[in-house]
């Protein structure tokens, strides 16, 4: 279990927010099997508060559901303080800070422009859009970051230490630089420097790909829990999988066959109510793709799948791409390191 400010989490596993990937349906499905904390898409904080209708739509349904948290980024302290409001106000029950997003867009501003895990490379601005967000709002909030900008800066401990002065309440560490983006193996031993520097909850997140490694994660850093992204990706049973391996209790039924068809259909279907049918067919196929992969479905019907224009022939076709659901537990594709391929 754990505590995060006022919060209690009964779960240790959490879904790690991702861009274009953790909208509210993939939230929903995920939340459905079971996961202690799920977060939103790294929300513009600017963009929020000026009505940008791509990052309003990103947070503001779903604000109220239990378990959620709303990822805000941004490098002005003055709208990271009134996006922080603007949520809680609807809703938010917890806000996190994203000090570790790679993508050059992100950290590509000069100076104080620069956000994500640019913030790394001066701490004390970082403490500053900090300290705005804390002083904002009364819901608990979060942070998270990498080990740091690149090998030179390994200075994760330093601002989980400032930002739990400052009331951050829970810290989440990828394990590893900005300049490795998602290369290599996270390394999960580093996260332990940051444990030892803090008293607030520290969770370990990268290349958590099963019960195995979410243990390995949690042993070699000693985290109170872990963060699980790519690994979820078409299974999102996944956390309900590991908080069973944590629990050392039966794992969740993961849908097979017909079963899988029918989650699929309904997530595919909750993405073209959310995002209307235009939009929401093309946001779909990647989700289509990654079940897919899981289902191990031929070439040719995958194909049928991700060109279909009609939902209804969609539909139809998805009980045969779900029928040979033979990957063996705890598959995963595409995550870019070497534990994928074990």
């Amino acid at each position: 279990m754990l505590t995060i400010g006022n919060k209690l989490i009964s779960i240790p596993v959490l879904l790690a927010p991702m861009a274009g990937i953790t909208d509210l349906p993939f939230r929903k499905v995920v939340a459905s099997f079971g996961a202690g904390l799920v977060v939103s898409e790294m929300v513009a904080s600017q963009e929020m508060v000026q009505a940008k209708p791509s990052a309003r739509g990103k947070a503001e349904l779903g604000l109220d559901v239990e378990d959620t948290a709303v990822q805000l980024a941004g490098c002005d302290a003055h709208w990271m303080a009134e996006a922080a409001r603007m949520v809680a106000d609807r809703g938010a029950r917890i806000i996190d800070i994203n000090m570790g997003c790679p993508a050059k867009k992100v950290v590509s501003g000069k100076g104080a422009g620069a956000s994500g895990s640019a913030l790394m490379r001066d701490l004390d601005h970082a403490l500053r859009l900090i300290e705005a967000v804390v002083h904002a709002v009364d819901v608990p909030v979060t942070l998270k970051t990498r080990l740091g900008w690149d090998d030179a800066r390994l200075n994760a401990a330093d601002l989980s230490l400032r930002a739990e002065r400052a009331g951050v309440r829970m810290v989440t560490i990828h394990g590893r630089t900005r300049c490795q983006f998602y290369r290599g193996a996270a390394d999960w031993g580093a996260i332990r420097g940051i444990v030892d520097s803090v008293s607030l909850p520290v969770i370990a997140n990268g290349d958590i790909i099963d019960g195995a490694t979410a243990r390995e994660a949690r042993a070699m850093s000693g985290a109170a829990g872990v963060m699980i992204g790519r690994g979820a990706r078409g299974r999102p049973w996944l956390l309900a999988e590991v908080a069973a391996a944590f629990a050392g209790t039966d794992g969740p039924v993961i849908p097979e066959g017909r079963a899988l068809a029918d989650l699929v259909a309904g997530h595919y279907e909750a993405i073209l109510d959310f995002y209307g049918p235009d939009l929401g067919g093309r946001i779909a196929r990647k989700h289509l793709g990654w079940y897919m992969d899981h289902a191990r479905t031929a070439a040719a019907l995958r194909r049928e799948v991700l060109t279909a224009e009609c939902p209804r022939t969609l539909l139809a076709l998805l009980p045969d791409a779900m029928e040979s659901a033979t990957a063996p537990q705890g598959a995963v594709h595409d995550i870019g390191d070497k534990r994928a391929a074990a």
